[in-house]
């Protein structure tokens, strides 16, 4: 019997009651799958916890599903509407363009730009051999020829090459010439490689060119009996200002081409001017023709922009300061960030169903492992009412979406202190490279994942599942513990997502005295940023429940909104980094990396900010000196002894995984409170890297005084206030004893206090002075 598997994702990530979201699934093995609209509480199968709890929701769209195989389209590449069939050239021709291939020798053939169809064997397409050569072809739809450079492409080298070709003699004539230069190149000038190659050959026959194929700039047209047309021999690597050309160049056109010379404009064709559109606030997916026809190209899987071009000089590092330096688009085969999967079934949200978490589960065969999938959404109030929010970190969660760091990094056995404890889940996300990849992860070429998106199964984002490198729950069900701990204690509590804060700013927000966060919200943009900051300066009330949050800056765009971009550059514990010069995001135009090195370290905000790491235990909380002032003692009252959190379901303690500490020279507010903090670390807690300017010996748990976490307490303006726990395990701690240990109660004394209307506990403020008494 073939296995059964499912997988699906929705349109949306956030709802509201009366909104349609649409599920798109995929399944081989079967052909009905038993749906269930289910209310997700808690999610770590744990023994010191509750276990996997959800509860089960009456709705039309529950019961027996259709379900089929689906096709993914991998690879990002531009498509050109051409409706008058400019492209397709019928009298002499040429084609330009500077590529930086990243794989040339990959084993199959990489198309730069062309009208070709793979399957049929027709039209004509400049592109790289299975063996890395430049080569020309076209096909007449019986046969293929082609002519070949006499030099092979070198990997991350910048390249002016050209091809001319004259039906009338049946002559092409393929160009390649060397650009690189002291700074754009992986190699020097100072390398004696032979680069260039100029050839010229006869074609035994003209190329035919049928209707209806795309003119494709990365990628060509193919075909497959069971999924229909797509693109396939993706290109890898950089092109910059592609171009078509009426009529056959002569070499002292394309030597003139090679120097950056933009084409006569009545010789254009098509000249892609991929500067074009390049401002202050990034650029879009579309690719601007400044030729004649208009023929402007659109991405698909979001081609990489805002890259240095075949010019860049070294000089400026941002596309802003010398956009004509930054004409490279970057094209990945193995990338992904809309499935685009036929719509399986939908669902208008009831308008009496609470705000919370929700997901359809779907399950074939035996309902477990792969044959069991969670498609996760949030659904927020159309009119709030709650006092309480949970603030879910959707951001974050595409950051980590279908990790593989056990699989490909190196460093990770090490680092986490244990070996990875894989599942099915984890080896059917590793094979399968059609569900995308995370930005923890590499692309074959070994660049760096800037891009994650919803549009596609997101495998981590379910109940039950543990990282498999450090077995535990890890983001959204880690931060299921909170949600769990919330239905436990009664309260009346709104779900909103970053997503909403994003768009919507401090208008989110506003409608709550207190908001609660996740886990390990590490992903913030500048608009979630700007508006918490503001929220709590009117008077909001923040609890932060994580470790290491607020870290990176990442965009998000206009026009998909489900997708963000995040860079990782020079600083920061990351798992790749930018090259030089591609630091800026093209969603947003800004610096992305670290918010601590753009002036806005988290402490500014929550009152700590990162400090250590490690992977195999945890500790607890010791109460210090100042959670005994009059002003704070009521958010430890209750509590005996000195110890909080001495349980919990990650590594046994709350004060574990990922630690934030107090730092009054990073921000923290001078009037800050320390009321408990952890110690004892392990020597797997290493001191994060952006913290060092020499290494050296001694930077672990047991012997640098800063590996440690800090719980703060500090007030703002309006009787604003700001609560942080300073550590990933904190909310894992939450559930240990059926909810009932003193990591729980603290928790629980600040949220009481924060939900109140007018003055908190032990405060002395008054607006007209505007200051603490």
């Amino acid at each position: 019997m073939a296995e059964q598997k499912i997988f699906g994702y929705g349109n949306k990530i956030s709802v509201k009651q009366g909104d349609e979201i649409t599920f798109h699934v995929n399944c081989d093995g079967a052909s009905t799958a038993e749906a269930q609209l289910v209310q997700l509480i808690h999610g770590d199968a744990h023994e010191a916890g509750p276990g996997h709890v959800e509860r089960e929701i009456d709705n039309p769209v529950n019961g027996a599903w259709e379900v089929k195989k689906q096709f993914t389209q991998l690879g990002n590449f531009y498509s050109v509407e051409d409706p008058s069939s400019c492209l397709a050239m019928e009298k002499a021709f040429s084609m330009t363009c500077f590529i930086w291939p990243t794989m040339p020798k990959k084993g199959t053939r990489q198309t730069i730009m062309g009208r070709w169809d793979t399957r049929n064997n027709t039209g004509y397409a400049l592109g790289i051999s299975p063996q890395g050569y430049l080569e020309f072809w076209v096909g007449d739809g019986e046969e293929v020829d082609y002519i070949t450079a006499e030099m092979p492409l070198l990997n991350k080298v910048w390249y002016a090459v050209g091809v001319a070709y004259d039906p009338s003699t049946n002559t092409a004539t393929l160009h390649q010439t060397g650009v690189l230069n002291r700074y754009n190149s992986l190699v020097g000038p100072v390398v004696p490689y032979e680069l260039d190659s100029h050839i010229q050959t006869k074609l035994r026959f003209h190329p035919d060119n049928k209707p209806g194929v795309p003119f494709l700039i990365g990628g060509a047209r193919d075909s497959h009996v069971l999924r229909g047309d797509f693109i396939n021999d993706l290109f890898a690597g950089k092109l910059d200002r592609p171009a078509v050309l009426s009529g056959a160049m002569s070499h002292a056109e394309f030597t003139e081409c090679a120097k950056g010379t933009r084409p006569a404009q009545a010789d254009l064709v098509a000249y892609w001017d991929t500067t074009e559109g390049l401002s202050e606030n990034g650029v879009g997916q579309t690719l601007i023709d400044t030729g004649p026809n208009g023929l402007d190209a659109e991405g698909h899987n979001h081609p990489v922009r805002c890259m240095t071009g075949w010019n860049w000089t070294g000089k400026a590092d941002c596309f802003r300061l010398a956009p004509e330096q930054y004409g490279g688009i970057e094209f990945h085969p193995d990338t992904v960030t809309d499935c685009k999967w036929e719509v399986t079934n939908r669902m208008t949200v009831p308008e009496d169903l609470p705000s919370g978490v929700y997901a359809i589960r779907l399950r074939v065969g035996p309902g477990e492992g792969i044959s069991e999938e969670y498609i996760v959404f949030f659904v927020r109030p159309r009119t709030p009412r709650a006092k309480l929010a949970f603030l879910v970190p959707t951001a974050s969660y595409l950051a980590y979406g279908n990790e593989s760091l056990s699989f490909d990094a190196h460093i990770i056995q090490p680092m986490t202190g244990q070996p990875p404890v894989v599942t099915d889940l984890d080896i059917e996300t590793y094979e399968h490279r059609e569900f995308g990849l995370s930005t923890y992860d590499t692309y074959e070429d070994g660049a760096g994942v800037c891009y994650s998106s919803y549009l596609r199964p997101v495998i981590n984002m379910r109940p039950k599942y543990r990282m498999s490198s450090m077995n535990i729950t890890w983001q959204f069900p880690a931060d299921l513990s909170i949600v769990a701990w919330i239905d436990k204690m009664g309260y009346d509590c709104d779900f909103i997502t970053d997503e909403d804060v994003h768009r919507e700013g401090i208008d989110c927000l506003r409608p709550y005295k207190c908001v609660i966060t996740g886990t390990h919200p590490e992903y913030v943009s500048e608009r979630m940023l700007d508006a918490q900051e503001d929220w709590v300066q009117e008077g909001g009330r923040l609890i932060y429940m994580g470790g290491n949050g607020y870290y990176w800056c990442v965009g998000f765009s206009e026009d998909h909104p489900e997708c963000m971009e995040v860079r990782k550059l020079d600083s920061g514990m990351r798992a790749w980094a930018a090259r030089p010069g591609e630091h800026y995001l093209q969603t947003t135009g800004e610096k992305s990396g670290l918010w601590k090195n753009r002036g806005r370290a988290p402490q500014k905000l929550l009152g700590v900010g990162f400090i250590a790491e490690g992977f195999e235990t945890a500790m607890p909380f010791r109460k210090m000196p100042d959670s005994y002032h009059r002003t704070v003692s009521w958010i430890t009252e209750g509590i005996e002894g000195e110890l909080i959190g001495d349980c919990g379901l990650a590594y046994g303690g709350a004060a574990g995984v990922e630690l934030d500490k107090y730092d009054l020279t990073l921000g923290t507010p001078p009037h800050t409170k320390i009321i408990a903090s952890s110690g004892g670390h392990s020597d797997n807690y290493v001191l994060v890297t952006e913290e060092l300017l020499y290494a050296y010996a001694g930077l672990v748990g047991s012997l640098d005084y800063r590996i440690r976490a800090d719980v703060t307490y500090y007030t703002s303006w309006n009787h604003g206030a700001v609560f942080s726990t300073g550590s990933i395990g904190y909310g894992q701690a939450l559930p240990a004893n059926d909810f009932d240990n003193s990591a729980s109660k603290m928790l629980k004394n600040v949220v009481d206090a924060f939900i109140k209307e007018g003055a908190l506990p032990g405060s002395q403020w008054t607006l007209e002075e505007k200051q603490w008494r």
